[in-house]
């Protein structure tokens, strides 16, 4: 069946919603997130109204349904790990007790970051000719920093290896102030400046263009409360370095306080990321 393509939308090389006419006189509606995280295309026939989704197949759709899950769980348990880190570390003896609540909460968002890009390099993919998604063999890995949705998922999955490196530190006895900086603060305002970024191309991505306020799509709610989350991290790994001077932390309140409510958006993320599944 061939097609003719009307109107692709995105912002600067990236396509985020692709729409053409088919030979049959309907019309095919790809949208980037909602074919990778509900297994979706719209389709509407030639003078008719309403949409009709097409779903992916069967296989393609519980692909995505368990990796939605994983990352759900994952996001939604780290964010849960890391309020606990952050509330020992302000109203209790924090020290090495919150640095391990923080270690491990730090390994869910691993585990998040990594099965929110494995579900961008296995969802199917528009065929343009007959109007419907068709399957990927599985793959662990690729490389497609012109697609959006993938960059913007790598980036947040390489944040959380970033901060990684700065629970790490956070678990060494005896750092000097300098070697606090380098191996805690600078690991941690990095790998947050990249979820500031994987965000903005999130939001790019549901508004299609330059961001905007979508109040009834579940997907825009999902990825604010991230980009909300990202800012307060930011926050607090401002307030958390340490001064040469007096080796003492700008401000632990806003360090901890930054922290808590950010996992918290997180963890919220998390669990309304398992409504937004095929």
């Amino acid at each position: 069946m061939s097609r003719t393509e009307e109107r692709a939308e995105g912002a600067g090389p990236f396509t985020t919603r692709l729409t053409w006419r088919l030979s049959d006189g309907s019309t095919a509606v790809w949208d980037s997130r909602r074919a990778r995280k509900r297994g979706l295309l719209t389709v509407r026939a030639s003078g008719e109204s309403g949409n009709r989704p097409r779903r992916a197949d069967t296989a393609s759709v519980d692909r995505l349904r368990r990796l939605n899950a994983i990352a759900a769980g994952a996001f939604a348990a780290g964010g849960g790990l890391f309020v606990s880190g952050a509330a020992v570390a302000q109203f209790g003896t924090g020290g090495a007790t919150g640095a391990w609540i923080y270690f491990l909460g730090g390994l869910f968002f691993n585990t998040g970051g990594y099965a929110s890009l494995l579900q961008v390099i296995n969802a199917p993919r528009q065929d343009s000719r007959s109007g419907a998604l068709s399957p990927r063999l599985w793959r662990w890995w690729s490389y497609e920093p012109g697609r959006i949705d993938w960059l913007s998922t790598f980036l947040l999955f390489a944040g959380t290896l970033v901060f990684g490196i700065n629970l790490l530190g956070s678990l060494m006895q005896g750092l000097s102030v300098r070697q606090a900086n380098a191996l805690i603060w600078s690991p941690d305002l990095i790998g947050c400046t990249l979820f500031l970024v994987s965000g903005h191309l999130a939001l790019v991505e549901v508004c299609h263009g330059r961001p905007g306020i979508r109040t009834r799509d579940l997907g825009w709610w999902i990825v604010a409360v991230n980009q909300l989350g990202s800012v307060l991290f930011m926050a607090s790994a401002l307030a958390d370095f340490t001064r040469p001077a007096t080796g003492s932390v700008l401000n632990v309140d806003i360090a901890n306080w930054g922290t808590l409510t950010g996992a918290a958006c997180f963890s919220a993320g998390g669990v309304l990321q398992f409504y937004e599944r095929p």
